[in-house]
């Protein structure tokens, strides 16, 4: 279980503390089970020591899938350490297994000789059935290689709450923070904080906060008591950057982005979305912030979400709108209006996979080509991608102010990998924002509404300015004048300047940063959340005596002005992507360069062994 030594613990306890570099750990049980927030709260507890960490919740697509089937399994990984975490890690050193299907659909990727905690309770021969065991595998030997501990959570927890007034069902609600105490207390962490945190939680129901923290507290107590743990795991502490650190998700980041953006811009914010898996938390996260000058708003569907957000960025709001794949799909005219305009305003895309329905709840990085191409017509758009949960912060400020700097639509890709998972995140001075400079024209004189300025930009008039009245809508623009035109050469114009418009976003592209020697055998280049992945894979080839860099692109549309010339440097470009190799076929097309694809296309992140096999093979 990840690197370090035994040692002996205290004198007054005979248990042995193990110190870790890190650890993995998978909490996996029914959609019903909570085990996204058993992960979520053990993340927040290893946040407040100040460890590293990176996670990855894995929930299924139906709502609520019949209990105790294959199906309907729910988990949630963390990996923390000593010292930066890129991933969540390949394989667990423990499992905590709330039912045989849990055991079942986990079993594969924890690593031989870890730690497996079996809620015993639940594997009677119903559930058995439903998960396909033909015996027991709690009793059958076959977790032999695993250090097997065989706990009756379900019925400790009902134990520990036989007071609380709660009826069998409530009772049984409880038993996450039961196997949440116990897992606190086997890696060395206190549990005053998640008992305050209970509290808070269920501030209006007093009887439920009661119960789960005496479930926690007996959890915890447990794991103190029994004997049948040998040992409990401390990892080492982290030596962190100074600063004010809080454990953030993708899609809650973004949203604190984009009202950075509006207090940066002085411009109000608006939202028009419709929900949609797994985009939806950044329409909740903004209508708690509506004393941020937000505004948002739920509409009746995809259509009628970006339409209100051309509405509101021709009104001067800064406009947003956010869906995932199916909703792109559904908002494309509407983007191909706001590109005929030349109005700024973001779309998120958060992608999962596809096609159509496809995979709600599960990570892809699929709809690229979508992003850049997808639209009737020469209608190009900027596309820019978030690499981290942190990093959508930083990429939704960026988005909106290319958008207002250029007068157009932006397109800003992140997935469900970083939308739900979490990291710590180092709040910024605000002082050390980018600007979002915002200029309204308000003087009429020699006011054309389609003339430009040097970046190709026309002005943001807003309705009403006097003397500034102009026409809008969907059909070809006159080149200057904005009037109607079906004049063959106006519209080659037209087209011409929209591209030119784009590609002279280009500009602003800081040059690219490379990880690693700035030539030699290999190149691995990367878009998304692809990141943590590349870079660990690279760290371990160097260390091993490859020469390998890294280089992750934030720019995909157009691409940074170097990057022709640094792909040169290299002997091999390796492109790994969750899709069928839509970034390699770009690359190919725009440098007539070959590269070496590495795909996945599985509802799961790469492992880091996957991309850092395929390395040495390469090197």
């Amino acid at each position: 279980m990840g690197s370090g030594s035994t040692e002996a613990a205290g004198a007054s306890s005979v248990r042995a503390v193990e110190a870790l570099d890190s650890v993995v750990i998978r909490f996996v049980g029914d959609s019903g089970d909570g085990m996204q927030l058993t992960g979520s709260e053990f993340s927040k507890a290893v946040a407040k020591a100040g460890h590293g960490f990176a996670t990855h919740p894995d929930y299924p697509s139906e709502i609520r899938a019949p209990t105790g089937t294959l199906f309907g399994v729910s988990g949630y990984q963390i990996q923390y350490g000593s010292r930066q975490v890129f991933t969540s890690g390949d394989a667990p050193d423990a499992l905590v297994a709330m039912n045989p299907a849990a055991l079942k659909t986990n079993l594969a990727d924890v690593k031989h000789g870890g730690i497996i905690i079996a809620n015993t309770g639940a594997f009677a021969d119903t559930n058995l059935a439903k998960a396909g065991y033909a015996s027991n595998p709690l009793e059958d030997g076959s977790l032999d290689g695993y250090r097997l501990f065989k706990i009756d959570i379900s019925a400790l927890t009902a134990a520990a709450l036989r007071d609380s007034g709660l009826s069998k069902k409530e009772v049984g609600r409880c038993k996450n923070y039961f196997a949440l105490g116990l897992m606190l207390c086997l890696y060395g962490r206190p549990i005053e904080d998640e008992i305050a945190d209970v509290y808070e939680k269920f501030a209006k129901k007093p009887e439920f906060a009661d119960a789960n923290a005496n479930a926690l507290r007996a959890g915890y107590a447990y794991a103190d008591a029994a004997e049948i743990f040998a040992a409990t795991y401390q990892v080492r502490e982290a030596a962190a950057r100074p600063g004010v650190y809080r454990s953030i998700t993708g899609n809650h980041a973004a949203a604190l982005g984009f009202v950075a953006a509006s207090e940066s811009s002085g411009v109000g914010l608006f939202l028009g979305s419709y929900p949609i898996t797994p985009a939806t938390d950044i329409l909740h996260e903004l209508s708690a912030l509506k004393h941020f000058n937000v505004t948002t708003y739920q509409a009746e569907d995809e259509i009628a979400g970006i339409c209100s957000t051309i509405g509101a960025a021709y009104g001067g709001a800064l406009g947003l709108t956010t869906t995932s794949g199916p909703g792109m799909a559904l908002k494309t005219e509407a983007m191909g209006l706001a590109v005929m305009l030349e109005l700024p305003l973001v779309i998120v895309n958060v992608q999962r996979g596809g096609p159509s329905t496809g995979l709600p709840t599960k990570i892809e990085q699929s709809d690229l080509l979508q992003a850049i191409y997808g639209r009737n017509g020469e209608c190009p758009i900027p596309v820019i991608a978030a690499r981290s949960p942190a990093d959508c912060f930083d990429c939704a400020i960026e988005a909106f102010r290319i958008a207002v700097k250029y007068m157009t639509p932006v397109i800003l890709l992140t997935d469900g990998g970083i939308a739900n998972a979490a990291e710590p995140w180092r709040i910024p001075d605000v002082a050390s924002l980018p600007k979002v400079e915002v200029s309204y024209r308000t003087d009429p004189e020699g006011f054309q509404p389609y003339a430009r300025d040097e970046n190709l930009a026309r002005a943001w008039v807003r309705p009403g300015t006097p003397g500034m009245e102009h026409r809008v809508g969907g059909l070809e623009k006159d080149f200057l004048s904005g009037n109607i035109s079906h004049d063959p050469l106006n519209h080659q114009r037209m087209v011409d300047v929209r591209a030119a418009k784009v590609a002279g976003t280009a500009q602003d592209i800081p040059p690219t940063t490379v990880e690693g020697p700035a030539s030699g055998e290999l190149l691995v280049i990367g878009w998304g959340s692809t990141y943590g992945t590349i870079a660990q894979a690279r760290e371990k080839a160097e260390a091993e005596g490859r020469s390998v860099a890294h280089v992750h692109l934030r720019h995909l549309n157009p691409l940074p002005p170097d990057l022709g010339e640094l792909l040169g440097r290299y002997k091999t470009v390796l492109v790994p992507e969750l899709n069928m190799g839509q970034l390699s076929k770009l690359l190919r097309e725009r440098y007539l360069r070959d590269v070496v694809p590495l795909n996945k296309v599985q509802g799961k992140p790469f492992k880091v062994s996957e991309v850092h096999d395929r390395i040495l093979e390469l090197s």
